[in-house]
């Protein structure tokens, strides 16, 4: 008969793998890097005992830091201040000090991560920013995480914050499709992995079914949520032979300024030959030319929502595992309206 979770401990575990405890406490708490053989020979032995660490345990060990990380993929978009803001009006309130990292996912088991349990005593997650096998790995060990603009990996229960993307997209599209008489939507993508924009996938293409306009995969193109991907993609998809389209679904507000930029070098104006929408409502889009029609996505509310579950997390206090934010269509002069 196997010991139970609670009787183990990281001797045990440290045993089984073949290394000392201190490697076992290493690769816990992130405070200095192990091999990849050696993290993976670890996070087996701890499967296969079903070995969770106290939480309570590693906090009285480390002591807590009274900070709070973020983990972005980039802090240069126009997109990640309003975030932060409403990430740090509740980290003050708690009297903690906030962190904010940025950081692309990589495939090394071992890369150190900026933020974690070695200077923080949780962390709100980015997509991108860790991918699910490191994301386990902190839950695994009992570090308090939420996630924004993604769920959680299989098998795991951390609480997830996020916007209501694929109903917003489908009542843009058909404002699009019934005030506008537009029918051929170019769409412009997110990162691939992104589920933001899997899910505006999904509100677009179910507008056009209920429109009985026929999906073509020609109309998609990749933006990347940034404006110069955007740019370069939306330049070469005029250059090359392309659909007919009289419109512009972008993923998001940045992605919309490149479009724009690459629609006017081509001598298209909008919205008189394209109109053109975007999602976020970023401060400046209601400067841009013409002022973007959009999705309000409450960004700030978005932050302050995740410190809010971050810090019942670490008062024990229960969190719905799941909560989307409303989100509303903003109409301003680039679809085509006079508003």
């Amino acid at each position: 008969m196997s010991r139970k979770s609670s009787s183990l401990t990281i001797r045990d575990v440290a045993q089984k793998a073949g290394v000392s405890p201190a490697t076992v406490s290493r690769y816990l708490n992130n405070s200095a890097p192990v091999s990849t053989e050696v993290a993976q020979r670890i996070q087996k032995v701890m499967s296969n005992l079903k070995y969770v660490p106290h939480a309570a345990a590693r906090q009285l060990a480390t002591q807590k830091a009274r900070a709070i990380g973020v983990l972005l993929t980039d802090i240069d978009s126009a997109f990640f201040p309003p975030l932060i803001s409403g990430i740090e009006s509740i980290v003050q309130q708690e009297g903690y000090n906030l962190l904010v990292a940025s950081r692309c996912a990589g495939n090394e088991v071992d890369a150190q991560t900026p933020i974690g349990p070695h200077n923080s005593d949780g962390m709100i997650v980015f997509p991108g920013s860790l991918n699910d096998s490191e994301i386990l790995k902190l839950y695994q060990a009992g570090f308090p995480l939420v996630l924004i603009y993604r769920t959680a990996p299989e098998g795991s229960h951390i609480p997830s914050v996020a916007v209501w993307n694929k109903r917003a997209t489908r009542e843009l599209i058909d404002h699009l499709i019934e005030v506008h008489h537009r029918r051929r939507i170019v769409f412009v993508r997110g990162p691939a992995d992104n589920e933001d924009s899997q899910r505006r996938e999904m509100g677009y293409q179910e507008s056009l079914e209920a429109h009985d306009i026929a999906y073509n995969p020609n109309l998609i193109i990749s933006g990347e949520y940034n404006r110069n991907d955007a740019y370069q993609a939306m330049s070469k998809f005029l250059k090359n032979e392309h659909p007919d389209f009289d419109a512009v679904f972008t993923g998001n507000d940045d992605s919309a300024i490149g479009v724009m930029n690459a629609l006017y070098e081509k001598g298209l104006r909008i919205p008189d030959d394209i109109s053109v929408v975007g999602f976020d409502n970023l401060e400046l889009s209601a400067f841009l030319t013409p002022p973007l029609t959009t999705i309000h996505a409450p960004t700030e509310c978005v932050g302050k929502t995740a410190a809010r579950y971050l810090f019942k997390l670490l008062a024990n206090q229960e969190v719905d595992l799941v909560t989307l934010l409303s989100t509303e269509i903003v109409i301003r002069r680039s679809c085509g309206c006079s508003a």
